[in-house]
C-alpha cells in the first residue's frame, strides 16, 4: 500500500478540530490582536484549563503563576499557545487510531518523551520557538498508529521481523517509506504550518539532516527516545551521526540534560494532555 493511501485514510478519518483552524486564522490575520486569540481559547473551558496547566508546567518554568489565557499569550506568545493546542489535539488523534497491535499508553508516553527531549535540545541550542519541537516530537510517530490500524497484517509482519536494521531502514523495507515521512505528509494535509510538518516529514533524510538544523535536532531527539525507551535492543544506538553532530547545535552534555529532564517530567506532562 502506498504512502498516499495511508495519508488519505488518516485525513478522511480524522480532521483537525475547528478550534485549531480558527486559532491559525487569527494568528495569520495581521488585524487580529492577542485579545481576539484569548477570547477564542476561552470559549472552550476544558481547553483553557489544559492550556493553563501546560503553561504552568515544567515545559516553561515561569517564576509566577499564569492565571489567565491572556497572560499566557503575553508570556509565551500566540504561536506557542497554538502549538499547545495542537499537542492537546494530538492526544485525540492518537486515541482515534487506537489498535490492539500497539499499547496506546506506551506509544503516547514515548511520543511525549520525544517531544520533551526535542524541546529541551531546541532550547539548549537557542532555537526560536522551541515549544514547536515539543509538538513535532509528539507527532513524529503518529503514522505508526495509522498504519497499524489500516494494514494490521502488514504492520504485524513489520514488528515481528527479527532484524538488526535501524528502524527507518526496516520501515522503508516493509512500507516503502518511514513513519516520520508519512506523519509529516499527514500533518501537511491537515494544513499545519510548514515549520511543524517539514522537519517531521524529513527527519530520516540524512542529506537534509546535514543542511537543516531543525531536522537534525528532531532526528537526534528521535534517536535519544529510541535508545532510552528500547534499551535492550537499541541501547547502543549511535546518537551523534556526523551530519547530526555538525548541524544540531548541541553537545553530549545537552543530550544528557535532556534525558534527565525527560525522564523526570514526561509522565507529568503526558497526563496533563491526556
Amino acid at each position: 500500500m502506498s504512502l498516499d493511501k495511508y495519508v488519505s485514510f488518516a485525513t478522511k478519518s480524522f480532521t483537525l478540530p475547528d478550534i485549531c483552524i480558527r486559532i491559525r486564522s487569527v494568528l495569520d490575520n495581521p488585524r487580529s490582536s492577542a485579545s481576539d486569540l484569548g477570547d477564542l481559547i476561552s470559549l472552550d473551558s476544558s481547553l483553557t484549563a489544559k492550556v493553563l496547566r501546560l503553561a504552568n508546567s515544567s515545559l516553561f518554568r515561569f517564576p509566577s503563576q499564569v492565571e489567565s489565557v491572556s497572560k499566557a499569550i503575553n508570556v509565551i506568545g500566540g504561536e506557542a499557545l497554538y502549538n499547545l493546542v495542537v499537542a492537546e489535539t494530538a492526544n485525540t488523534a492518537f486515541k482515534y487510531f487506537d489498535t490492539q497491535l500497539i499499547n496506546l499508553d506506551k506509544h503516547w508516553f514515548n511520543s511525549v518523551y520525544c517531544g520533551m527531549v526535542a524541546k529541551h535540545l531546541a532550547k539548549a541550542s537557542n532555537m526560536r520557538g522551541s515549544e514547536r519541537f515539543f509538538v513535532m516530537g509528539i507527532l513524529q510517530n503518529l503514522s505508526e498508529l495509522v498504519i497499524a490500524k489500516r494494514s494490521p497484517e502488514l504492520y504485524k509482519s513489520y514488528i515481528e521481523q527479527d532484524s538488526d536494521m535501524l528502524l527507518g531502514a526496516r520501515q522503508i523495507q516493509h512500507f516503502g517509506f518511514t513513519f516520520s515521512n508519512c506523519s509529516g505528509t499527514i500533518l501537511e494535509n491537515w494544513k499545519l504550518p510548514l515549520v511543524l510538518y517539514y522537519p517531521v516529514m524529513h527527519a530520516n533524510d540524512m542529506s537534509r539532516q546535514a543542511t537543516d538544523s531543525d531536522i537534525a535536532l528532531l532526528a537526534l531527539a528521535s534517536r535519544v527516545t529510541t535508545m532510552q525507551q528500547n534499551k535492550k535492543t537499541d541501547g547502543d544506538i549511535e546518537l551523534f551521526l556526523e551530519d547530526i553532530a555538525n548541524n544540531s547545535g548541541v553537545n553530549i552534555d545537552d543530550v544528557a540534560n535532556a534525558i534527565e529532564f525527560a525522564d523526570r517530567e514526561t509522565a507529568k506532562i503526558s497526563m496533563l494532555i491526556h
